[in-house]
């Protein structure tokens, strides 16, 4: 069963920077592509960011665009979303999962909460 653990999410000002962590375990990593997704409350999990096994395409949503990098390490099946330019409207909590069909058991997530 995988399993995957979100870190790295915190309080910063607008225009600051985070990046977050995802650590993924139970699966062979380095096969499967793998997703950013944030949530608020009263509103539906999106995707914010995608990335294939290889590391070599990447695709992100319009709102993120240029601002948000995803990238992984498949030697440590750890995947990464540094977050730039960080706009209060970026106030969520972020979940890693496959793409492009997550596994029903999600992480607990990591608060991101940027202050403007």
């Amino acid at each position: 069963q995988v399993q995957l653990v979100e870190s790295g999410g915190g309080l910063v000002q607008a225009g600051g920077s985070l990046r977050l962590s995802c650590a993924v375990s139970g699966i062979a990593f380095k096969f499967y592509g793998m997703g950013w997704y944030r949530q608020t409350p009263g509103k539906q999990r999106e995707l914010v960011a995608h990335i294939n096994s290889g590391g070599t395409t990447n695709n992100y949503a319009d709102s993120v665009k240029g601002r948000f990098t995803i990238s992984r390490d498949n030697a440590k099946n750890t995947v990464y979303l540094q977050m730039n330019s960080l706009k209060p409207e970026d106030t969520a909590v972020y979940y890693c999962n496959l793409y492009p069909v997550p596994r029903d058991s999600w992480g607990q997530g990591t608060q991101v909460t940027v202050s403007s």
